[in-house]
């Protein structure tokens, strides 16, 4: 069975520019690698037991610091993609502010080196920015870039 995950993909129109807000993982596997390792602000939820809005939310508000923009009931469901054969990813869009911006993550634990047992503290995301829809296509995980061709353009 995949895992699933929800999460909110805040989006602006700016000079006839379509922007997105989008994250980079933490912790010192990712410190030097920026093409195709950002991400939506997303997390796993158990579609049997949560709202996929709801989960959407609690995510990007544990992974930037600052609540989810806008009101999760008139966020635009992008429906879902297989970002790799075992997690299945749902998303929503929503219109922000150009002042949205990253506060701080959460933390999870993570093995470092791997394979050593030795267990650090790194935070889930160590920052998330505001990019062009053409930066973002490059700098996403190659199966969330679908996301970014169903933002409504208007």
């Amino acid at each position: 069975m995949p895992k699933h995950s929800a999460g909110l993909l805040p989006y602006r129109v700016d000079k006839d520019q379509l922007w997105v807000f989008i994250a980079h993982p933490g912790g010192p596997f990712w410190a030097r690698k920026d093409e195709g390792v950002w991400s939506i602000i997303k997390g796993e939820y158990d579609p049997a037991c949560e709202d996929a809005r709801a989960a959407a939310g609690r995510e990007f508000t544990e992974e930037t610091g600052v609540p989810a923009p806008g009101n999760p009931e008139t966020w635009i469901d992008l429906g879902q993609v297989r970002q790799n054969p075992s997690k299945i990813v749902r998303a929503y869009a929503v219109q922000s502010p150009s002042t949205l911006a990253f506060v701080a993550s959460n933390t999870c634990q993570t093995e470092h080196p791997r394979g050593s047992g030795h267990i650090i503290t790194v935070p889930e995301v160590d920052r998330a920015e505001w990019m062009t829809c053409e930066q973002a296509r490059t700098r996403l995980l190659a199966g969330q870039r679908e996301f970014l061709d169903r933002i409504p353009r208007t």
